[in-house]
């Protein structure tokens, strides 16, 4: 459960502001149809953190546990500052939301390749291999992503222009600092019982 909760609030955070949170708006601006939209970033979101969390759970099987504590700093530590860097959609990926495979599928296409090494997507793969956990993070992961999206496509410009998106970058870099500090703590002490 802890990883879900983690996985949900971190990536809930992380994505406000977000490039594929930018491409919500615009699939909701271009099509209108919010049903399909949502969908297709459900099943983009699904199959790209699943692979991901798969990934993650692979590599802290493979790699030592204590080399795979210090990667887990490391990543948290770079999300940390990553996360302050505002993103913007380049034309291309707005580009891809132009297609001849309906609003589901340009949906999926779309946000399937926006989110290839997104903050998101190495986020999940760090939790994975952190918590060991393939289904409570994929399934954490996916929700945060749903919880910051489906909004942005129903609610659209109006939402988007209201939220303090420094203030919830901030809020998830302080997130992303405080994993670290507990996975440093791992790092340093990896007989200890973690606390996270």
């Amino acid at each position: 459960m802890e990883s879900f909760l983690v996985s949900t609030s971190v990536v809930g955070l992380a994505e406000i502001g977000d490039k594929t949170q930018l491409l919500s708006l615009v699939l909701a601006a271009r099509y209108r149809k919010p049903i399909p939209i949502v969908l297709g970033v459900l099943v983009a979101t699904l199959v790209n953190h699943a692979a991901s969390g798969a990934l993650g759970a692979w590599l802290a099987s493979v790699i030592h546990p204590n080399v795979m504590n210090w990667a887990v700093v490391a990543s948290f530590a770079l999300m940390a500052v990553w996360i302050l860097i505002p993103d913007k959609l380049d034309e291309e990926e707005a580009l891809a939301t132009k297609s001849h495979f309906g609003v589901f599928g340009t949906t999926v296409v779309a946000f399937f390749l926006a989110e290839m090494g997104d903050k998101t997507q190495i986020v999940t793969i760090a939790l994975a291999a952190r918590f060991h956990e393939f289904y409570g993070v994929v399934a954490g992961t996916t929700l945060g992503m749903m919880l910051a999206n489906v909004p942005a496509i129903y609610l659209g410009h109006k939402f988007a222009d209201r939220l303090p998106t420094k203030v919830v970058h901030a809020l998830a870099a302080v997130i992303f600092v405080v994993l670290g500090g507990f996975a440093l703590r791992t790092a340093l002490y990896p007989d200890a019982h973690p606390m996270f």
